[in-house]
C-alpha cells in the first residue's frame, strides 16, 4: 500500500460526504487512522495526532483549515491516491461515524485510552499537544472489535 498524506484522506472523505465540519473531519481522520492501524496493520497517512482539549487533532490539517468551519471541497490532497483497501477502511469509518455530531465524536474520544493516556493529568479544557502514538491507537482499537461489529455498535450506541 502507498503512504498517503492526511490531505489525501481528507479529500477522499469530503468527496464522499460532501459538506463536513472541520471538527468532525478531524475525528473521522483520527478514526480512519486508528482502524487502518488495526485492519490494515499500517498507518493510513504519515501525520500524527495530538491530544487537544476537544479530542484528537492533526496539527498539519488544522493549520490548513484554521478559521474554516465547513469544507465542501479540499483543494489540497488527492483522493484518487487511495487504494481500494484504503477506501474500504475509510468508507467503513464514514458509515460508522459519519452521521454522528462532532460533539459526539469528541466525547467518544475522551473516554478512549489513546487520547486519555496522551493527555496524562491535564485538566479538562486545558490545552495540550502530546502526540497520540500510533502504537497506543493500534493496541486500544485492536482490542475492541471487528469491522462489522464496529458499524453495528456505533449505529446502536447513543
Amino acid at each position: 500500500m502507498n503512504m498517503l498524506s492526511v490531505f489525501d484522506v481528507a479529500a477522499y472523505i469530503v468527496k464522499e460526504m460532501g459538506q463536513v465540519t472541520t471538527w468532525k473531519l478531524q475525528k473521522l481522520l483520527y478514526y480512519s487512522q486508528a482502524w487502518s492501524l488495526v485492519w490494515d496493520e499500517m498507518p493510513l497517512f504519515v501525520e500524527e495526532f495530538e491530544a487537544w482539549s476537544n479530542g484528537p487533532a492533526c496539527r498539519e490539517f488544522y493549520n490548513f483549515h484554521k478559521g474554516m468551519f465547513l469544507l465542501q471541497e479540499l483543494p489540497r490532497g488527492n483522493p484518487e491516491l487511495l487504494t481500494d483497501d484504503q477506501k474500504s477502511t475509510v468508507d467503513t469509518i464514514v458509515r460508522a461515524y459519519g452521521n454522528k455530531s462532532p460533539q459526539w465524536l469528541s466525547a467518544s474520544t475522551h473516554v478512549e485510552d489513546p487520547w486519555k493516556d496522551a493527555r496524562k493529568d491535564l485538566p479538562p479544557g486545558r490545552r495540550g499537544n502530546s502526540i497520540i502514538s500510533k502504537e497506543s491507537m493500534q493496541m486500544y482499537y485492536g482490542s475492541l472489535t471487528d469491522e462489522d461489529e464496529l458499524v453495528e455498535e456505533v449505529e446502536f450506541c447513543c
